[in-house]
């Protein structure tokens, strides 16, 4: 994914907490963005199968949580801080079918990715 900072604002030895706690599970790359767009940080999963679709659906999926830590240093380089998407203004939304669902998509949309 690409940065908005300088390709040397981004350092594979002080990398966000959300990589950095994946530790030695992942490879991290940094360079320049093309035409001078920022840095591309890429990192990918060291030498971890794909889990089943039992255990991506059980929310088992290393894929899944390195897509989620990605995205959040991104946010964390670009503005400091992780967005989150908040409740209702009054705090809770209401116990409904159609509330229920929407937690469960906010909770797991930061996870998601396109195949």
């Amino acid at each position: 994914m690409t940065v908005l900072r300088p390709p040397g604002g981004v350092d594979t030895d002080r990398l966000p907490a959300p990589l950095a706690e994946l530790g030695d599970r992942i490879e991290v790359r940094i360079q320049p963005a093309s035409q001078d767009r920022g840095t591309e940080l890429a990192a990918r999963l060291q030498g971890a199968s794909r889990g089943s679709r039992l255990d991506r659906l059980g929310g088992k999926d290393a894929e899944a949580d390195l897509r989620q830590a990605l995205r959040e240093s991104k946010q964390l380089l670009e503005v400091g801080e992780v967005l989150a998407v908040d409740p209702t203004p009054h705090g809770q939304r209401k116990s409904t079918p159609g509330g229920s669902l929407i937690e469960r998509w906010t909770t797991a949309a930061p996870r998601g990715g396109v195949r």
